[in-house]
């Protein structure tokens, strides 16, 4: 009895344990860095992005500049599982999912009203200073858009 304890305690811990540890890199503060970026016209800015864990959730804290040029803040709180979870504050979608590509990729879906809206992928360099997030897009008037945005880790 003892013993079925201890293995069923590690099978939920060490899954928990191996997120956490490659999620850590991601952790921190992220500030746009526009020179190297190239922002599609006509999209919402991401000034300022924000990750940190809540117990086994990830919190994705975003403030930036709308498209229509008014002050957003955004957060996401949820699992790297793929599956989708409510976004409050977000001007253009109400749910996104995030998953795990690789120990330095997460690739992640946002969605309004069920329909994806923006796909992109977030690429933390080797050495954890710099992440790149590609996306793809709709804008304002139907028209696809692309961007990269280049953040520096604060």
């Amino acid at each position: 009895m003892k013993a079925r304890t201890v293995l069923a305690s590690l099978a939920i811990f060490l899954p928990v344990v191996a997120l956490a540890g490659w999620l850590d890199g991601h952790i921190g503060t992220w500030k746009l860095n526009e020179s190297k970026s190239k922002l599609a016209a006509g999209i919402a800015k991401n000034d300022t992005v924000t990750y940190e864990m809540a117990g086994d959730d990830l919190v994705v804290t975003v403030d930036g500049v709308s498209s229509d040029g008014k002050p957003m803040h955004h957060v996401w709180t949820g699992r790297v599982d793929g599956k989708d979870y409510p976004v409050s504050g977000d001007p253009n979608g109400d749910m996104r999912s995030y998953r795990k590509i690789n120990n330095r990729t997460l690739e992640f879906v946002g969605k309004r009203a069920g329909k994806v809206i923006v796909t992109g992928r977030v690429a933390r360099s080797a050495d954890g200073k710099t992440r790149t997030v590609t996306t793809i897009g709709t804008d304002a008037k139907g028209k696809k858009v692309k961007s990269t945005a280049v953040y520096d880790k604060q």
